[in-house]
């Protein structure tokens, strides 16, 4: 990237620096806080995962069931232990937690290091990857939609274990559970926060006591953890454990949730959370409800809730909705996060964004993207009405957005690290097989509902890339009617076109300082006025979560120091909304070749009205799709902060 203060000079800003912490026990707790925090955001999707997922895997009504007999269980058990480990710990934890860009983790920040270092190697794999990272992050939005209705759906149902008569009230006590879930979202999460690490917690300690009581009834289950059963299930019994690992693959769900949410808690916290306390209580729960099927086959309908004892089945359901809930609050929160990412990219229109925390600017609310959830979470559950017959589309958002997480960091380590090819090709075989075992498996699902994340993925995919497209056309077209800017300061400079200073301040925001602004070619050309001071700003999205406040602004004169225009360059990182007037107010009155009057600047933007043309820039069906997805963009003013009462827009139009 061409640095973009070449002949200009830097503006810079306020600071902004953490609080100090002082003395060994105030770092204990800091961290420990850190943990907790991540208990309660991070891990509610695999936390919560072994409500449903031996359930499934012995599900009777599956198209390909695994008989419930010894041999079988303690091989499942196995598979599921060191599936976590190779995916959870070794994939995520050890390795893809690694590749961080600027402490923020998560597919999109791994598109961005491919984009940023594989353009230095290969355009064309570059540009594959980049595209193969959108697609994982579409399946994101499958993801999105399908682990709130699961796991409510798995959590609510324990209450046909503990009263029977209730079953018919699953769903419609589900579909309430939802919609509160929802609406509370554009209160944000700030305040219920606070609660959600004690919660997870005592979730934790609750199912990791509960396995051990079932390990102590039948030890011998705890030999599941040699690898050796899960090899000989899988290449011993190929045909049954093949089809089980659509099922056993539950078992990582949330595992893009741990990488997601590293730049809110840090690498360490999170690790640690997972290694000290998740990864037991999980196992211990597997094992111990392995032990409970071994003791009777028929406590395969609900081998969760079974292993509690009768006294403590109701607190469990209680305690197993709220950690549900939990667990889909993370998983919105990071659609939010996704969609606000994508579009800072470039791969999504620019919508309304809301920040619901004044201290955690992680915590926004995107209303357009909570109601289509919503919606689209009701709908599943109504549609499927339980935990198993959703567990065959939920296998194939997971393995998809690992598999694709998996190739990018090997790529992003060689690229960006220099790690030796013999290493890259020892680890990138091993774990790729491991995860395309998986795939193919839900690939035998595709029928029975495995179609649904590949639907939702797909379509995502298109509206992203199309997007992204059409807005490429556009900005060309821009750039033909709006004419270059240098050309354009000279003709006003010589007195070429006529016009009237008069008092004030005016800025124009523009795509770049290449070509005039629409706006003010207009009030030149039409009004033949100017203002003293002009201000031309473009906003950049750099790819990093967050641009220091030293390095906000990039300032130039557009070659003349004295006519009182100058164009500002506010670059800000993909995980932050800009706020216009704060920024301009960072400027010195040097900088700007005067004192801004910005308690009384006009604000002018260009809207863009776009019509289908007869060139074949794109197939009329992505014309269409690329006009009607602009109709959901934010209003800029209101997306850029800027006040209502003076901000001017004026409208041009242009064929795609």
């Amino acid at each position: 990237m061409a640095d973009p203060r070449h002949g200009a000079t830097s503006g810079g800003g306020l600071g902004s620096g953490a609080p100090e912490v002082h003395g060994p026990s105030s770092h204990d707790a800091v961290r420990l806080a850190l943990v907790i925090g991540a208990l309660g955001v991070v891990f509610g999707d695999i936390g919560t995962s072994p409500i449903y997922t031996l359930q499934t895997v012995f599900n009777p009504s599956d198209p390909h069931p695994v008989p419930v007999s010894t041999q079988n269980v303690y091989g499942v058990v196995s598979l599921v232990f060191w599936a976590v480990m190779i995916i959870v710990t070794v994939t995520y934890v050890l390795l893809a937690m690694r590749a961080d860009n600027d402490g923020e983790g998560g597919i999109m920040a791994l598109i961005t290091l491919v984009r940023r270092w594989g353009s230095q190697r290969s355009r064309r794999a570059t540009a594959v990857l980049a595209a193969l990272g959108v697609f994982g992050a579409s399946l994101f939005f499958g993801d999105s939609m399908i682990t709130p209705a699961i796991s409510v759906l798995s959590a609510v149902e324990g209450l046909k274990v503990v009263q029977p008569s209730l079953g018919s009230a699953v769903v419609p006590i589900t579909g309430v559970i939802i919609i509160l879930l929802f609406i509370v979202q554009r209160r944000g999460t700030a305040a219920v926060g606070r609660i959600f690490g004690p919660v997870m917690v005592a979730w934790f300690v609750a199912i990791g006591a509960c396995g051990v009581a079932g390990i102590v009834d039948h030890p011998a289950i705890l030999g599941a953890l040699s690898p050796s059963y899960a090899l000989g299930f899988l290449f011993g019994h190929f045909g049954t454990a093949f089809f089980a690992l659509a099922a056993v693959v539950l078992a990582v769900t949330g595992a893009e949730a741990l990488y997601a949410d590293m730049g809110h808690f840090g690498r360490r916290a999170i690790t640690r959370g997972w290694m000290l306390l998740v990864f037991p209580a999980c196992v211990l729960s597997y094992f111990g409800q392995g032990a409970l099927i071994l003791a009777d086959p028929h406590n395969i309908s609900s081998p969760f809730f079974l292993l509690v004892p009768h006294w403590g089945r109701w607190p469990m359901v209680l305690l197993a909705t709220a950690a549900t809930v939990i667990a889909s609050q993370a998983v919105i929160t990071g659609a939010y996060s996704v969609t606000s990412q994508a579009a800072q990219l470039g791969y999504l229109p620019r919508l309304r964004i809301a920040h619901t925390s004044e201290s955690t600017i992680g915590q926004i609310y995107v209303p357009w993207i909570n109601w289509l959830l919503m919606v689209s979470v009701l709908t599943l559950v109504f549609a499927f009405r339980s935990s198993t017959a959703l567990a065959f589309a939920f296998g194939m958002a997971v393995t998809g957005t690992i598999t694709i997480t998996t190739l990018l960091f090997f790529y992003v380590a060689r690229a960006k690290w220099g790690t030796p090819k013999w290493l890259i090709a020892v680890g990138a075989t091993v774990l790729l097989f491991v995860d395309l075992l998986f795939v193919a498996a839900n690939l035998t699902k595709l029928v029975h509902g495995a179609w649904l994340p590949l639907l939702i993925g797909v379509t995502v995919f298109t509206v992203m890339t199309t997007w992204q497209r059409g807005r490429e056309l556009v900005t060309a077209e821009r750039v033909r009617q709006e004419g270059p800017l240098p050309e354009f300061i000279d003709r006003l400079r010589s007195g070429e076109v006529p016009t009237l200073r008069i008092p004030g301040t005016a800025v124009f925001l523009n795509r770049g300082k290449q070509t005039t602004p629409l706006a003010m070619r207009a009030n030149v050309e039409h009004n033949h006025v100017r203002h003293d001071q002009v201000v031309i700003l473009s906003l950049e999205t750099e790819p990093v979560p967050r641009v220091p406040a030293d390095q906000r602004l990039v300032v130039d004169a557009l070659g003349y120091a004295d006519d009182g225009i100058i164009h500002v360059t506010a670059r800000f990182g993909y995980m932050e909304t800009p706020d216009v007037p704060s920024t301009l107010a960072m400027l010195s009155p040097a900088q700007a070749e005067g004192p801004l009057q910005l308690d009384q600047a006009s604000y002018f933007l260009s809207k863009i009205a776009l019509r289908r043309g007869k060139a074949p820039t794109m197939a009329p069906w992505r014309k269409r799709l690329f006009i009607a997805t602009s109709y959901i963009t934010a209003d800029a003013a209101e997306y850029f902060g800027l006040p209502r009462n003076r901000t001017v827009i004026m409208g041009s139009h242009i064929e795609v």
